[in-house]
């Protein structure tokens, strides 16, 4: 049974909680402050089950958070040409678990390290750490995922690499505290969602193909 919590926050937190044990010794306030700490952590690596939707077409989103840019770019990596782009922005209260969009084979890969801006900022997606990957499914169709640090981020986790195969709503990845995921889409998918709107990853359908 997948426990309802990323194995990455039960580490983080064993540490904080530990701390708060020994400074408890010295002052309750900073030791309290600490299982504080311990406790958010817990919360922030929750890793819930999430009901997939089904359909060939569909393209669920690979996070939770608020949209905050839904554009066009004219040239993307493996696509290969423009493509349509949704922003998600996912704040420290979210899920950070990424889940792939679509069924597929997992393409391309590529890490940049970057700064780390807020990642509500635009230019968020081109100078912030970053990791992309690219899943083609067997009709040759190709969505991109990137998942961007933001300004609490400091780090980006990717647990599959080019040959794996993936299913929609498949966890693929984790950014911890705070960060964005955008999507990259062919230019003919059909935007479901609007700019402010909440989204779940995996449960949520932000676009179809045509």
């Amino acid at each position: 049974m997948r426990s309802p919590i990323h194995k990455e926050g039960f580490f983080i937190a064993g540490i904080m909680f530990a701390a708060g044990f020994i400074s408890s010794v010295v002052s309750k306030w900073i030791g309290r402050l600490f299982y504080l700490f311990g406790a958010f952590t817990i919360y922030f690596f929750r890793d819930p089950e999430r009901q997939i939707p089904q359909g060939e077409s569909l393209i669920v989103s690979p996070a939770d958070g608020k949209i905050v840019g839904i554009d066009s770019v004219e040239h993307v990596p493996f696509i290969d040409g423009p493509a349509k782009r949704i922003s998600i922005f996912l704040s420290i209260f979210d899920v950070h678990i990424n889940r792939a969009p679509i069924k597929g084979k997992v393409e391309y890969r590529h890490y940049a390290p970057g700064e780390f801006l807020p990642a509500f900022e635009p230019k968020a997606s081109i100078k912030n750490e970053m990791n992309t990957i690219g899943i083609e499914d067997s009709d040759g169709s190709r969505v991109v995922v990137r998942q961007i640090a933001g300004l609490i981020a400091r780090r980006i986790l990717c647990w599959k690499n080019p040959g794996d195969r993936i299913e929609r709503g498949d966890r693929f990845g984790l950014i911890r505290f705070g960060s964005r995921t955008d999507i990259f889409l062919p230019l003919d998918a059909r935007v479901e969602v609007s700019l402010g709107q909440r989204v779940q990853g995996g449960a949520t359908v932000i676009a179809r193909r045509v």
